[in-house]
């Protein structure tokens, strides 16, 4: 399985109509091209339609947005773990809020990705949801309280607590941060927690310069 370098940023382009199709390429280059000028590890989680043509353009680590604890076989309209893989991720996202999962699906999905020897970022709403995830050692836990996704305010700002709450307590497993992180400031309050990256999206995808919101969110990091 391969190990990806922290500090980790991962952008999540979610369905967004800046990151799909040909544009997913394009906002994949552009993370690029700033992970290479900053030194800093930059992984994109793209729409499953885009994988393949994202992972033959870039260099830099793609991941899956989800995939379902199935296994081959009869298994209409499920995102395969073998699919994906193919299809040249180096892993996916687990029990994001915008498509939440129970705890038996987390485990098992974290299973089934690490059968195949690729990473598991599982995504948690609150400290308590962290712990019990990092019982099933994914390689990444993010925390990304619901109610602050898509907002203007970060995680690491409005709820620091829970951020060291689990940072303190979750020794199986690297914290990235995600909901609302839009500046430097963000992730530097989030990496003075304790957390090793940041899982961002609508503040890259939909910024109207991404490449300089990027920047300057990766700038955070040193």
């Amino acid at each position: 399985m391969e190990k990806l370098k922290t500090p980790l940023a991962i952008i999540n382009f979610k369905a967004f109509s800046s990151a799909i199709g040909e544009n997913a390429v394009v906002m994949a280059k552009l993370c690029e091209k700033e992970a290479k000028l900053s030194g800093i590890t930059v992984g994109v989680a793209v729409q499953p339609a885009d994988i393949f043509n994202v992972v033959n353009n870039v260099s830099i680590p793609v991941f899956a947005q989800h995939v379902d604890a199935v296994f081959l076989g009869a298994f209409t309209g499920s995102v395969l773990v073998e699919s994906v893989v193919q299809a040249g991720v180096v892993g996916s996202l687990v029990n994001h809020s915008e498509h939440p999962v129970d705890l038996a699906a987390i485990k098992k999905t974290v299973l089934r990705l690490h059968d195949v020897d690729v990473l598991a970022v599982a995504c948690a709403g609150t400290a308590e949801m962290a712990f019990e995830i990092a019982k099933f050692s994914p390689d990444f836990v993010v925390i990304e309280p619901p109610e602050l996704i898509g907002g203007n305010i970060a995680v690491s700002q409005a709820r620091p607590e829970v951020i060291t709450a689990i940072t303190k307590n979750v020794k199986r497993c690297p914290v990235l941060c995600g909901a609302g992180i839009k500046t430097k400031v963000d992730v530097e309050k989030a990496i003075a927690l304790g957390a090793k990256g940041i899982l961002v999206a609508s503040g890259v995808c939909l910024a109207k310069n991404p490449a300089s919101a990027l920047r300057d969110l990766l700038a955070g990091f040193k």
